[in-house]
């Protein structure tokens, strides 16, 4: 569990140290050049989760940002084994002020391009919107929590207490290596805000399913389709009970969805299948619910229809879901009305994405997510930023990290 918290007090505080969010604007708006080239930089490397050289790239600007800034710096190498593949850096970054509030940020260095993108459809702008692949998920809202802090730094505030900020490098994938290092710096923490893109509308994020992902593997028996097929056990034919008993989980409890996004079995048609294998996604709202459909799952894959054949249940990842709490929907509350002080409307929301910011909630920190720049068609070839965006959401986050001083 994150530490105990004086959130709840710190939010309605009015310290003399309070700055203006006009002059964190007016700050935001001189670096806004600055912003737009260092996220050129970071667009221009092709940084997917599988591509450590691209992704220790993009850990290097942040290492060279946390040092310029007078940040103390970790750098820790990914080492795998067994059959892993190699990750990139992990890195973070922590500075001390005036105040007792310990923030947790995180931003992810990695994008799900491969190798190449950049070179097909480099960082370009269109009027005010910036094009190239990661640029909102999640370059735009990485660079955000530097310029954040360098605006308060510029401002002369230091009162935000302690800062630790984690860069890393397989958010994309389910941070399976980063996890356990998000999960430490959560026990130590008393507010956590992750900086993926805002929603499309603006939205900031104050809650987000959980997520299981699931492989069953179906073990049959070959046989003759045409000559003796009564000797066959057909993994084909248990994986679509088992599909269709899946799919049928939708709807048995609000906000739970349950998905069979990938079948694929058998070698030829005149061969009875001997194996097929199904992956299953399965996002939940509420922790409750979120065990409840697991367990629905595991007894699916654990109940044949087919007699002799055999299943292989592997969990390949989870987010617990994000719930909004007490504390998250304080975080929101201030955020919005600092907003409010900057003068644009702005509204929380929950999505069925997941996020790192799982885990922070997870661990029982007030966690708030959708921090960085308004952005939009994640993951894909016309993946955009509203570069007029920028400067509001800078601010908001300055003005937001200015707020939660300590007693």
């Amino acid at each position: 569990m994150g530490a105990p918290s004086t959130l709840g007090s710190t939010l309605g505080r009015r310290c003399a140290l309070r700055l203006e969010t006009s002059a964190l604007r007016d700050i935001a708006e001189q670096r806004y050049g600055d912003f737009v080239e260092a996220l050129r930089e970071m667009v221009n490397v092709d940084c997917g989760s599988y591509t450590p050289e691209g992704v220790n790239a993009i850990a290097d600007l942040c290492r060279d940002r946390f040092e310029r800034g007078g940040w103390a710096v970790e750098r820790m190498r990914h080492e795998p084994t067994g059959e892993q593949e190699r990750l990139g850096d992990l890195v973070i970054g922590r500075i001390e002020g005036g105040g007792r509030a310990r923030i947790l940020m995180i931003g992810h260095t990695d994008t799900v391009f491969d190798p190449g993108t950049v070179a097909e459809r480099p960082f370009r702008i269109e009027g005010d919107r910036a094009f190239g692949p990661g640029v909102t998920d999640m370059k735009g809202g990485l660079l955000t929590g530097f310029f954040a802090v360098e605006v308060l730094q510029a401002a002369g505030f230091d009162g935000f207490g302690t800062i630790t900020y984690i860069c890393n490098p397989d958010e994309e994938i389910g941070s399976p290596w980063s996890r356990d290092t998000i999960l430490a710096e959560s026990g130590r923490a008393e507010a956590a805000l992750v900086l993926e893109g805002a929603r499309e509308n603006g939205d900031i994020v104050s809650s987000r399913k959980g997520v299981l992902d699931v492989r069953l593997e179906i073990q049959g028996r070959a046989a003759h389709a045409g000559v003796e097929p009564e000797r066959g056990r057909s993994a084909i034919l248990e994986a679509a009970h088992k599909t269709v008993a899946l799919q049928a989980l939708n709807g048995r409890w609000p906000g739970v969805t349950v998905n069979v996004g990938v079948v694929h079995g058998g070698t030829r048609p005149n061969v009875v299948a001997e194996r097929c294998v199904l992956e299953v996604d399965v996002r939940s709202p509420e922790e409750a619910t979120f065990e409840e459909a697991g367990a629905a799952v595991a007894a699916i894959a654990n109940q044949h229809t087919v007699p002799d054949v055999g299943v292989t249940t592997i969990s390949n990842g989870w987010h617990r879901p994000m719930e909004k709490r007490e504390g998250g929907a304080r975080l929101a509350a201030l955020a919005i009305d600092v907003a409010g002080e900057l003068g644009f409307e702005l509204r929380d929301a929950a999505t069925g994405g997941a996020s790192d910011a799982n885990t922070t909630s997870g661990a029982g920190v007030p966690s708030l997510d959708g921090l960085g720049p308004i952005g939009g068609d994640d993951h894909g070839p016309k993946e955009w930023l509203d570069l007029s965006s920028v400067v509001p959401r800078i601010s908001l986050l300055a003005g937001l990290l200015s707020r939660l001083e300590g007693i």
